[in-house]
Order: structure tokens, then sequence, then C-alpha cells
């Protein structure tokens, strides 16, 4: 048995009501079935239940109903979440003829907040009758005219209810001149028709009484009936006569209203009255067709009443009867079928379905990108389809058996065009082409095509010794084009051995920013120069790196006092020394040389006298530490004077040296000569001296004649040279073993003849620093001056371009300790 036929039963409504619910939730609908005119208060079904709520969570979430139309017939119930009827509803009045009668609704779910989509089906009872629009239906029938087997259009009953409540059969009452015909309709509608048995006799009878009866077969069963009354007319023998009994014609859809499409012809034999035609929709004619077209009654024209949408309906069916104005009135019939031709009126619509939105930057050529569907309403030519992709994109349109893909043309570099916007164009095949078109962006992913570079091809850094461990050294930078964790940086110190110790004991760098750090305290009078290489590695899959050397340069701070190197002191830093009486102005009384691990201007020595005052027979030489006498000594002056010598460097703070001299004055005493033997021990008559002078000068020239040629030849021998600041004596490169070993430094006397030149080694660890010395000079009585200092620049210092102080060289006191000094 149906079950929708077996829900008519008024008993059976409810349990109807919950066995189609049951049913629609089986089959993955959230959908509920109640017969009409349900009474308030009947349970439709447990909304909270279906939708998964749970029974303590339903006054929480404050389930409740949400529709312009339809909300006022049901309510949720806040207790239990049923669904409830909440007022009488009339399927007819909802729905109309419609063979489903379907209600939309929303539910609301609060706390949080849900929206679901509720279809409640009306399902019809048998609660109307079939109903004639007259109660009494008239046919006149001219006797003798009508012969056995005439046939006569009965009127149509309604029945507001649909499917086995509607109308489902016609009957006639018995009678011996009459019979009932029925043929369906194509769209299911029943036709009556009254069909002549035998020939009318007014003379006989006038007038046939029948009962026409319309059942439907609903539970229970209803019925209407019609009276008809058979009014035998005097002749009128010549009904009308249509030339055709069918026309065909075709029409485009979207005509002008008022448009004539046909005009009948009918004739009528009959004279005068009997001969005029009227023409009509008779009732075979739907309501809908009626509302298209409308007809002439005079001429028979057929005219455009409404629009004609071909995509709505493209076939219709007119029944036309003629009839005349005869007594009786005789009728023709005819059928009019009406084609509509499609128009192209409607333009292709696009539907693009996207695959991904990220496409791999890698992705191989044919790569689907997204599918394409066109639709378009018309037919034919209106609804052949053209696709066309905007150009310049690396995309093509692949097509197979009417369905479209997006696919890639040419490999894709998201580093080129991160994000691309295609337009797609569809265009009929109709006249004129009708067009759309839509907009699809598609963003390129990215992968690990590029390794990171660092903005500066070297870095160098600066800093002062003795700096506290975790000083900020530099920041070195990398780019990356890739993006995501593809340009994520890491960046790393590679590992490598710095005076047998691993790099990463010197500094430290932070893997994100960059930054480098110290690890320790450096000290310039052991290293100057670290050179280190960083890695920058990204964070993709492989991992793409690269290196940059990192120098980093030690900057020399003024930690280390002067030191005295000459004369031979106590530990108490006190030096001994006599001179005669009879000295005379500018005596050299002694000379001291010091030294300073420092380099630059921590490393420049002045020597400076404390309390001259008091001891102003005495002057100390601020640049050679000479101490001379300034007049000759007086009888009355003290036989021991003790001089306070402070040696300074021209740091930033200077540090000094305090050196005590103790000057013996005697009446008379012999003079020691420097245990090197270089000079004679005796005094020798002055024209000894100017000989041994001239001798000595002529054998120096020869040597540094000799030592200038071997220095030139290897200056021209030396292809290039590490460092620019490096040059040879005479404006070549030098090399750096010999000057880092050796520093010559010429003596002269005050006349500017040579007294001697002497060649130093400087100690194996002074780290290649050369240090400012002043050699004790022999115990003469001749002055001794400083000439202009030869410079001789170290490979590896680059002090001078760094320091802040940036002293000019042209400064006669600025000395520099890497300069050998001629004395």
């Amino acid at each position: 048995m149906d079950i929708r036929g077996f829900c008519q039963c008024w008993k059976w409504q409810v349990v109807c009501s919950f066995l189609l619910c049951s049913w629609g939730w089986v089959s993955g609908q959230l959908r509920y079935s109640i017969v009409e005119e349900s009474e308030p208060g009947t349970l439709v079904g447990n909304v909270a239940q279906d939708l998964g709520i749970k029974r303590a969570e339903i006054s929480q979430r404050r389930i409740h109903l949400r529709s312009e139309k339809y909300q006022k017939y049901f309510s949720v119930n806040q207790g239990n979440g049923g669904l409830v009827v909440e007022e009488r509803n009339d399927r007819e009045s909802l729905c109309g003829s419609s063979p489903r009668c379907l209600l939309q609704l929303e539910v609301v779910a609060e706390n949080p907040v849900e929206l679901f989509t509720l279809e409640i089906e009306i399902l019809d009872i048998n609660d109307n009758s079939p109903t004639f629009s007259s109660n009494d239906h008239i046919i006149k029938i001219t006797e003798l005219l009508a012969s056995p087997g005439a046939r006569f259009a009965l009127e149509i009953a309604e029945d507001l209810d649909v499917g086995v409540n509607g109308v489902r059969q016609y009957t006639l009452n018995t009678n011996p001149y009459f019979s009932l015909s029925l043929k369906n309709r194509k769209d299911g509608t029943l036709i009556p028709q009254l069909i002549l048995e035998k020939v009318l006799d007014r003379e006989e009878k006038a007038e046939h009484n029948l009962i026409l009866t319309a059942i439907d077969v609903g539970e229970p069963a209803r019925s209407g009936t019609c009276r008809i009354t058979i009014v035998v007319l005097d002749i009128n023998d010549n009904p009308p006569v249509f030339n055709q009994s069918v026309y065909k014609i075709s029409i485009r859809e979207n005509l002008p209203l008022n448009t004539v499409i046909l005009t009948l012809n009918a004739t009528d034999q009959d004279d005068g009255a009997n001969g005029e035609i009227q023409f009509y929709f008779d009732g075979h004619t739907s309501k809908s067709t009626r509302q298209i077209f409308s007809l002439n009654e005079q001429n028979g024209d057929i005219y455009i009443k409404g629009l004609v949408d071909f995509e709505d309906s493209n076939f219709y069916e007119l029944s036309i009867k003629a009839e005349d104005k005869g007594s009786p009135v005789l009728e023709g019939n005819c059928v009019v079928h009406v084609e509509v031709e499609d128009v192209n009126d409607n333009s292709p619509e696009i539907t693009f379905s996207i695959v991904t939105n990220n496409i791999l930057e890698n992705a191989p050529i044919g790569t689907v990108v997204g599918f394409i569907n066109i639709k378009d309403e018309d037919f034919g030519k209106n609804g052949e389809i053209q696709l066309n992709i905007s150009p310049n994109v690396p995309f093509k349109v692949k097509t197979n058996q009417n369905r479209y893909a997006l696919v890639t043309d040419w490999n894709l570099d998201r580093e080129e065009t991160p994000q691309y916007t295609i337009e797609l164009t569809a265009s009929d095949l109709g006249s004129p082409p009708l067009y759309s078109k839509t907009s699809v962006t598609l963003r390129v992913s990215d992968i690990n095509d590029n390794a990171p570079v660092f903005t500066q091809s070297t870095y160098n850094a600066f800093i002062k010794e003795n700096s506290d461990p975790g000083t900020l050294l530099c920041t070195v930078s990398a780019t990356d084009l890739d993006e995501g964790v593809n340009s994520d940086l890491v960046y790393s110190i590679v590992e490598s051995h710095i005076d047998g110790s691993s790099v990463s004991s010197f500094v430290y760098i932070h893997s994100n920013d960059g930054n480098i750090y110290a690890q320790r305290s450096f000290d310039y009078e052991q290293i100057q120069v670290l050179q280190i290489t960083i890695k920058v590695e990204d964070s993709g899959s492989p991992k793409l790196s690269s290196t940059v050397p990192v120098f980093i340069f030690i900057l020399d701070t003024n930690d280390h006092p002067p030191t005295l190197l000459y004369p031979e002191h106590s530990e108490d830093l006190i030096v001994q020394e006599r001179i005669p009486k009879s000295t005379s102005a500018g005596y050299l009384v002694t000379k001291l040389s010091a030294v300073d691990l420092d380099s630059g201007h921590n490393a420049w020595l002045v020597f400076s006298l404390i309390d001259p005052i008091n001891y102003s027979s005495f002057q100390v030489s601020k640049h050679t530490g000479e101490v001379r006498t300034v007049r000759g000594l007086q009888e009355t002056e003290n036989m021991e004077q003790q001089l306070v010598i402070s040696i300074s460097d021209q740091g930033n703070p200077p540090l000094s040296t305090t050196v005590t001299v103790l000057v013996s004055i005697a009446d008379e005493f012999v003079v020691e000569r420097p245990k090197s033997g270089d000079f004679p021990t005796n005094p020798k008559p002055p024209s000894d001296m100017t000989l041994y002078l001239i001798i000595s000068l002529v054998a120096i020239s020869l040597v540094s004649l000799v030592t200038f040629m071997i220095l030139l030849v290897r200056c021209l021998r030396k292809d290039s040279y590490e460092y620019s600041s490096s040059c040879c004596l005479l404006g070549g490169s030098q090399s750096k073993a010999y000057t880092d070993q050796y520093q010559p430094a010429l003596y002269l006397n005050t006349d500017g003849t040579l007294k001697y030149m002497e060649v130093r080694m400087v100690p194996p660890g002074s780290q290649g620093q050369s240090y400012q010395t002043h050699l004790p000079p022999a115990p003469e009585p001749q002055d001794f001056s400083i000439v202009q200092p030869i410079n001789y620049p170290q490979l590896k210092d680059i002090y001078q371009e760094a320091s802040s102080e940036g002293d000019s060289l042209n400064d006669p006191n600025n000395v520099s300790p890497n300069m050998i000094m001629i004395c």
C-alpha cells in the first residue's frame, strides 16, 4: 500500500507523520512530513534530537524557527526540542494545486549560533469535494442534425485536492440517448465528453435531464454533481466548419504583445443568423494558455497576450470552437498547435570549480587547476559555446567532450609573478552572439628554489681590546626571494680553528637576527685580525645556503704603561749617572730609552721633567729622552742631584712611568764606553776623529746603497700584495718578513754628519708590531737631533684607517710607532 495513501485516514495521521519523518531522516535529509489540518500541539518531530543536540543542552541552545511565511504554523518546544503544530494549516491555501507542498524553514540554534535548513511536507487529505463551475449546464442540440456518435464537451470538475484525492472518475446517469466518454490529456486531466447514442426527436422529447457526477478516490471518497439539460432545438442543420481541424504554427519567443499569430477561418452554409460565426476557447484550453494567448471573437484572430518564453514552455495547444447564431446554435471545433522557436536571449553562465587555490611554481605543464562548467538555456546554435581565456597567462583551456579544464601551459615562477588573474569569456553561436565573463584569481605557491644572499660581499667589524664578552661586533643580513618557511633564515658560523682553538670560542652568532657577539675579551698584542666565515641557511626542503667572510679587527687600547729599557736601573726605577764638575751647557747626562707594548697614539712616548724649577740646571728632551745640562755647574751646586722624569704615552687616558735619575757631580772621572765596542775606547784628536768620520760615512753610504738596491729588486719582482697600504721604501711593495723582523735606525751628529746606523731585530713575540725605541747614545759630548722619520707601514695594520682620532701624518709630533726612526 502506498504510504501516502495510507496516511489519508485521519486516525493514522500522527502515525504517518512520524513514519514519513523517519523515512526522510534515513535518506540523509532533515525533513518532516505532516498531514494538513493537524490539530495545534501535534508533534511533527524532535528537531534537537535529529540535530544531535543533547537533551541537557536544549534550553541553553534556545532553538527556534525562522521564516517570514511559515513561522506562525510551527514552533519548537524549548523543553524537549520537539517541533509541534502551532496553527492549523491548509495545504490548498499554502500550495494551491501543486502536486507537492514543501515548506522551507530555518532552524536557528544559539550558543553557539548554528543555522540549519528544514523542510516540512504538508500531506494532502481529502477535505475538498469536486465542484463544477456551474451546477447547471445546458446543451442545445438541434434535432436530426446530430447523428449517433456525435460528441459534446462537458464541463471539467475541479478538486482542490491533489493526487488520489483529485478527480479520478466521471459517471452519468443511465439513459437511452446519451453515454459518457472519458479521455486523458497530456497533463493527466480527465476530460468528459457526452456521446449521442441515437437521433433526437424534439417532438418525441424536447428536453433531456442528465446528472454528471465527478468522483475522487480519497478516503473517504467525495463527489460533486452537475445537472445537464439537453435542449433539443429545431433544425439548424449546418454547423460552422473550420478549414483545418488542426492548425500548426511556429512563433518566436519574446514576441511583442498584441502580435497576431493566426487568423482562424470557419464557414457556415446556413444563411442569416444561422451562418454568423463567433469564436471562443472551449473548456479544454488550459488557464495558463489563456494567459498567454487571446482570441478575437468576431474575426478569429489569435494574438499574444502574455510573455512567450521558450525556456518556460516550447509548445501550446489551443482548443477553439466556432458557434453560429442559429437556433439552435451549432459549433465547430479545431485545435491549434503552437510551437515556440528559441531565440538567443540567454547569456552563457560560467561556473569555475577550483581544484586548488595555490599552485606550486614547479607544477608540470598540463597540471589541472580547476574545472569550468558553462550553461546556456538556449538551444541549437544559440546554446553552443565558445570559451576564450585572457592572453599572456601561463594557462590554457583543455576541452574534452564539452567539458572544460584549466591547465598550466608553461612553467611558473612565483618570484616573477606570485598571482594571476585570469578572465574567462564564454560566447554562444547565436545571432547576435551573447557572452559572459568571469575572473579567476590563482596564487602561485613557493618552492625552495632560491638560495639566501647576503646584502654585502664581505663584512668588517671593529672591537677594542679588553672589551667585555658578549659585546656586539656587527650584524650580517641576508635576503631570500622565496617566502614562508623557505625564507626563514638561520645564521651560523662555519667551524674553523684559530691558533688551535675553535672559532666558536672566539665569537657567537644569533641564529635568527645575524648579530655576532664576542665570546671572550681580545688582546691586541696577541691578535689583531680574525677572519671567520658566516653561513646562512633557509628552512626549506632541501635547504639552500650561502657564506660570507667576516673580518674582525681588534683595536688597540692604552693598557700598557711605558717600560724603561735603558739605562740600567734598579727595581724601583732609579738610575745613577756621574758627570764631571766642569760640564758645560748641553752636556749629555744620559739618554732614557723606553718602549710601550701598545700601538698608535698609545705608544707615542713623551719625556718630561717633574718639578723642573728645582732642577733648573737640567732639561729632558720631550721626544728623545736625552737628559742634558742647561748651563755650567756652579761651585755651590749640590754634589748629587736627583731628577724625577715622567715617561707618558699619548693614550686616553695616558699611562706613565716615573724614573728617578741620581746625578753625581765629580771633580774628575773616566768615562765608560759602551760594551758593544762599536766606538773607540780612547778619545782621539780632532783631526783623527774627522778622518774616522769620513771613513764611516763612506762605508755606511755603500752599505745603504746596497741595501736599497736589494729592496728595489724585491719590490720590482713582487707582482701584487694583499694590502694596499703596504709599500716599499722607494714606492713599491716590501716583503713583510723583512719589515717585520728588521728596523734600521741612523744616528747623526748635530752638524749633520753620520754617527752610526743600527739595524735591530724585532722580538718574535711582538705580533708584527713595531715599537718606538730610544737607544742609548755613545757617551760623547756631541749633541744629537731627530730628523724626519721614514714610514714603514705594517701589512696588517689598519688602525690608522679605523681610529677615530684621525691624526695627520704631517704633524711632526705624531711619530708613528710603526716607523723606523733615523737619529
